[in-house]
C-alpha cells in the first residue's frame, strides 16, 4: 500500500466524523442535518435532499418541500423517526421543522458525544496505523525492504497520524465550541 491510499484511508475518517458531526444540532438551523435522514418514496430507499427541496426558513427553521406533494406524510414522519429529537409539522404543502432552543445540560451531553465521536476517529486512524507498521515489518522481514526503510516509513506514517489526529482534534474542538454558544 502506498502513502497515499493509507493517507485517503485516515481521511476518509475523519470526514466521516465531521459527516457525524453534521448530525449533531447547534440549536441553529442548517440544511445538512437532514441531509442523512432517510425516507421511502416510490418504493426506494433514498436521503431525504433527493426527493425534497431542504431550504432554512429562519435561525431555528428548516422547511422541506417535496418533489411530490404526495411524499409529504411519508417524509415528515422520516424525520420524526430519524432520533434527531425534532417533532416536524406540515401545512400541506411542506414540512417545517422548528429546532428547539438546546437546554445547558443538553449542551454538554452533545459536547460528550463529539468528544466519543472524536475519539472513534482517532482510534480508526490508529489502527490503519498499525495495520500498516505490521504490513512494513512483514516485508522488512521477507527483505522486501530495508530496515533503514522501514524506520523511514514508520517516522513518515507517524507524522500523518499525527497530521490526521489534528484535523479530528480541529474538528471536535470546532463543533464543541458551536454547541456551548448560547
Amino acid at each position: 500500500m502506498n502513502e497515499s491510499q493509507i493517507e485517503q484511508r485516515m481521511a476518509k475518517s475523519a470526514r466521516a466524523l465531521e459527516e457525524e458531526f453534521a448530525k449533531i444540532r447547534t440549536g441553529r438551523a442548517h440544511s445538512g442535518l437532514l441531509d442523512h435522514v432517510k425516507v421511502t418514496c416510490y418504493g426506494q430507499e433514498m436521503l431525504l435532499p433527493q426527493g425534497a427541496k431542504v431550504a432554512v426558513g429562519g435561525s431555528r427553521l428548516l422547511t422541506v418541500t417535496p418533489w411530490d406533494s404526495n411524499n409529504l406524510a411519508i417524509m415528515e414522519k422520516a424525520i420524526r423517526d430519524a432520533g434527531l429529537g425534532l417533532n416536524p409539522t406540515n401545512d400541506g404543502t411542506r414540512v417545517m421543522v422548528n429546532l428547539p432552543e438546546l437546554s445547558g445540560e443538553r449542551r454538554v451531553e452533545l459536547v460528550k458525544v463529539v468528544k466519543r465521536e472524536a475519539e472513534n476517529a482517532k482510534v480508526a486512524v490508529r489502527n490503519i496505523r498499525r495495520e500498516t507498521i505490521t504490513e512494513l515489518k512483514a516485508q522488512c522481514k521477507n527483505k522486501e525492504i530495508s530496515e533503514n526503510d522501514l524506520h523511514r516509513d514508520e517516522k513518515r506514517l507517524q507524522q500523518l497520524t499525527d497530521k490526521i489526529i489534528q484535523q479530528i482534534e480541529n474538528l471536535a474542538k470546532t463543533k464543541a465550541s458551536e454547541l456551548m454558544k448560547v
